[in-house]
């Protein structure tokens, strides 16, 4: 099985499988939205979908977080 990390936002992949960090599978979407679209470095990026506007991005995490102490909580 094949298995690579990204150099620049350490994200691994495990068959082609992007796998975070807590060991659920990820999203490429949102990696690229929670990380890789936030790099300040020119170094290539692993990530297929880094550039991409799309996905999870902090800001739609925090808003999620207002909604929900908006309705009394999690």
């Amino acid at each position: 099985m094949e298995t690579r990390q990204c150099e620049t936002c350490g994200a691994r992949w495990i068959g082609g499988q992007h796998y975070w960090a807590t060991g659920k599978p990820g999203n490429e979407l949102d990696l690229a939205g929670l990380v890789c679209n936030n790099l300040v470095s020119e170094k290539p990026c692993a990530n297929p979908q880094r550039g991409v506007e799309d996905g999870q991005t902090w800001e739609w995490r925090m808003k999620e977080v207002d909604r929900a102490l908006e309705r009394g909580g999690f």
